[in-house]
């Protein structure tokens, strides 16, 4: 059997994500550094087996790559242009796992690239129990070269690494994977209400269409009602899983990508606005089916 090369890694970012992947990466055997601004996250951190890091210059000292795991694209860049590239020795790779805009992904890989550092933007799929169970999808945008580095440090948390091209199409794959996502999620709602309000018995609809045409992951691995379907987060009165407020975050990337690129997406346009008012009624926390209450006239 091939050994595996055993990484020192720096991980930026501890959040509900950062947090289960790091460990991960630990628990595959990696040298983690970690840094967040979070004690508790940090606390977690350790652990769960990775060194505490004082600060995110720190992490990106002396290892052979730095993962970060933010919120926004403004953060990416603070922590590149403050942290990360005036610290980290040429030649290392540099993953970064946030969702973010495509238009910071592609400047912070140029600013990386004049330094001598491989970038790829590779965000993911999956959600909280995916991260903490190591069975994320990674979509990945750099060059074959940093794509071959990064598959194998990817991998140890995820159970799909797939490479979508040049720097920033990670971020395209992911936006437009979510855009769809976020339109069936709604359509799935409303068909499933409008099949009660019909008369229709939910599971029954669920056993036809689940083997028909209107068949999605929405409704067969995700279904919006609960009882209806595998387990989901439905039958957990909507905890856990994909906040809405994240939803609406990927939404309103995919709108101002689509508006750079003049193209046309009334679909993500109108699951965006059902989306912000959820988030404003209070349903930001919940998961993004959670929708259901909405269209169902429900508070959040």
């Amino acid at each position: 059997m091939e050994e595996r090369h055993m990484a020192r890694i720096g991980f930026i970012g501890l959040g509900n994500m950062g947090g289960g992947m790091a460990a991960n990466l630990a628990k595959k055997g990696h040298d983690v550094r970690a840094f967040d601004l979070s004690a508790d996250a940090l606390a977690k951190a350790e652990a769960a087996g990775c060194l505490r890091a004082a600060d995110a210059a720190t992490v990106a000292r002396d290892v052979d790559a730095v993962v970060t795991m933010l919120p926004a694209g403004r953060h990416v860049a603070a922590v590149y242009d403050d942290a990360v590239l005036p610290n980290a020795a040429p030649g290392t790779l540099l993953i970064d796992c946030s969702t973010i805009d495509v238009v910071t992904a592609r400047a912070v890989a140029e600013r990386a690239a004049a330094k001598g550092l491989m970038v790829v933007d590779a965000p993911v799929s999956g959600g909280i129990a995916a991260a903490d169970g190591g069975t994320l999808t990674f979509m990945v945008g750099g060059s074959g070269e940093a794509f071959a580095k990064a598959e194998p440090i990817l991998a140890c948390m995820g159970k799909a690494v797939i490479h979508a091209g040049a720097s920033g199409t990670g971020q395209v794959a992911k936006l437009c994977n979510n855009n769809l996502l976020a339109a069936t999620m709604v359509a799935t709602c409303e068909s499933f209400l409008l099949a009660r309000r019909l008369g229709l018995d939910p599971q029954t609809f669920y056993d036809i269409s689940s083997k028909a045409t209107g068949q999605s992951w929405s409704m067969t691995s995700y279904c919006p009602l609960p009882g209806v379907g595998p387990d989901s987060p439905a039958d957990r009165d909507y905890q856990g899983g994909f906040a809405s407020a994240l939803m609406l975050k990927d939404l309103k990337l995919a709108l101002g990508a689509a508006g750079e690129a003049n193209a046309s997406i009334p679909m993500g346009a109108a699951a965006a606005a059902l989306y912000q008012a959820f988030v404003n009624g209070g349903g930001e926390r919940l998961d993004f089916s959670g929708i259901i209450r909405l269209l169902d006239g429900q508070t959040a």
